[in-house]
């Protein structure tokens, strides 16, 4: 029998130091309990994606030393890392088997993924050749994430004698995932009638979140176990001439219960790996504010999360009480700094350079900036990181102000459309107290006119979103939507504000990517461009 620990753990971007103690500390703790190898995630002690890192020769050299450090330093386990690697100018992402103290051999990722938030292509070779390692007599074929889900480099695996496939990744979270990787790898199990280990690595970096869930696959590409979602854990399972077998606890959770544990994760990592430890934002008695609270205090506790409530003339009561209400519901320290005072200067300093124009967007505007002021002026005294509230649906279509709302270095809600919005909150008012039911139930408005609402300016955000689904996350053109019954003019009007936005969301905070297509990585669009799409 072959005992093999799984480290799905959450290993820092660029953190190489802390990656390689990390690293050591698990091999420990698995050769203390009876493991023959430890297996570790792509690119574990460079971080993943490393990036432009990969580009410096310095850290090249850094993640090459902890390799050789950590393979001089372990005699009582066998092991298999993912790090970067130069090799006469080539960079390589690679998996190095580890036994009694040397490195004995090295695996070369030979699919690279290029698309949607991945540019392997940009840093990295393609190896050539597969890798079937033997311990204690088990053959054990090395594969790295990509590579799994190309048949050929699959097959090419089993025909040099593998039994068992070790598949290391880091692939991040998007929503319907799972399912996807799990029927894929089931089809190569299936195809080489072998099973296989689909290791993933944990945690949030930057606006990626790595969900973990790795996964035992049996020869007939049936699912033995899955780990945890976003928790690091060191898995265990053994190897016979029976199979893989585990005795890992069932985690399965409702949809939205995973998506907001993924916001979750993502929030706390970007704050506490930026080193953070508290945050602020305003708090206008409107859902995406109070989701963003409620998120904010779930992640990092209700002690670090500072909330503002900034009034003007046209903020009503309500507003005023909900606001004030959530904050005490969660034990958040709540102050009110009115932007009345400010406005007014902006207005007078203004007056004269304004004479014969009607009020109009720029009122609002000012309003919205004068808050974004007030925001980072605390984020600047008290070193609290500043949190944007905007959701995707608005900045899809620019219903934000640039240098006001859209002010922060996070923005957690920035990849969930405003009727998800709605579902988290219930889902999340569903497990204790959280959201008063009024922000909820309200409609949405910016309250930067008299009696403002969302819709004043915008479609019904259930249509909104079904049209911006369709449009930003599949790709499809104004034509093809209008044909499954949305009003042409709707929809041409839809999509020119997607279009010509971009140059706000290009100066956005980033935020947790949820969907297959966030804005940020995913999606490259030009700034300046005479392309408007249109319905013929």
């Amino acid at each position: 029998m072959l005992k093999i620990a799984l480290a799905q753990f959450n290993f820092a971007v660029g953190d190489i130091d802390n990656n390689l103690a990390l690293s050591r500390k698990l091999i420990a703790e698995a050769a203390t309990n009876g493991a023959d190898l430890i297996f570790f995630p792509e690119l574990s002690l460079s971080g993943y994606p490393p990036e432009d890192l990969l580009l410096r020769p310095g850290f090249l050299e850094a993640a090459e030393a902890a390799l050789k450090q950590l393979a001089a330093e372990t005699n009582t386990i066998d092991v298999i890392i993912g790090h970067p690697s130069s090799r006469s100018g080539q960079r390589f992402n690679c998996l190095s088997w580890i036994s009694a103290g040397s490195i004995r051999a090295t695996y070369q990722k030979q699919r690279l993924p290029n698309y949607l938030v991945f540019d392997e292509h940009r840093y990295f070779q393609q190896g050539n050749h597969p890798l079937v390692i033997d311990i204690k007599g088990y053959k054990l074929g090395l594969l790295i994430c990509e590579d799994s889900w190309d048949p050929q480099v699959v097959h090419a695996c089993v025909d040099a004698g593998a039994e068992l496939l070790l598949v290391a990744n880091a692939s991040p979270y998007a929503r319907g995932k799972f399912p996807h990787r799990l029927n894929d790898m089931g089809e190569r199990c299936q195809e080489t009638n072998r099973p296989m280990i689909y290791l993933n690595t944990s945690g949030g970096q930057d606006e990626l979140v790595f969900d973990g869930r790795s996964m035992l696959i049996n020869a007939e590409g049936e699912l033995i176990a899955s780990g945890p979602l976003c928790e690091d854990s060191l898995l265990y399972c053994q190897l016979d001439k029976s199979g893989l077998q585990a005795d890992w606890p069932e985690t399965k959770l409702a949809e939205l219960e995973e998506i907001y544990r993924v916001l979750v994760t993502g929030l706390r990592d970007y704050v506490h790996k930026n080193g953070f430890s508290e945050v602020v934002l305003g708090l206008s008695g409107g859902i995406d504010s109070a989701l963003t609270l409620i998120l904010a205090h779930d992640a990092l506790g209700a002690e670090n999360v500072h909330t503002i409530m900034m009034p003007s003339r046209h903020t009503s009561q309500l507003s005023m009480d909900l606001a004030t209400e959530q904050s005490v519901m969660l034990g958040i320290d709540h102050r009110t700094i009115s932007i009345e005072p400010s406005f007014r200067a902006f207005l007078d300093s203004l007056d004269q350079a304004f004479t014969g124009q009607a009020a109009d967007i720029t009122e609002e505007n000012i309003q919205a900036r004068c808050r974004g002021v007030i925001v980072m002026a605390l984020s600047n005294k008290f070193g609290w990181l500043p949190l944007s509230t905007g959701n995707k649906s608005e900045l899809a279509v620019g219903y934000s102000t640039i240098y006001g709302d859209m002010a922060g270095g996070f923005a957690p809600i920035k990849d969930c459309a405003k009727t998800l919005v709605i579902e988290l909150c219930n889902f999340r008012n569903s497990v204790s107290p959280a959201i008063p039911q009024a922000v909820i139930d309200r409609p949405p408005s910016a309250e930067l006119a008299p009696d403002q609402k969302d819709e004043d300016s915008l479609p019904p955000y259930p249509v909104l979103d079904a049209i911006l689904e369709q449009y930003v996350e599949q790709d499809r053109s104004v034509k093809e939507i209008v044909a499954q019954g949305f009003d042409p003019a709707t929809v041409e009007r839809v999509a020119a504000m997607v279009l010509i936005n971009e140059y706000k969301r290009r100066q956005a905070a980033p935020g947790v990517r949820i969907t297959a297509r966030a804005f940020g990585r995913d999606r490259r669009y030009p700034i300046t461009s005479g392309w408007r799409d249109k319905n013929k």
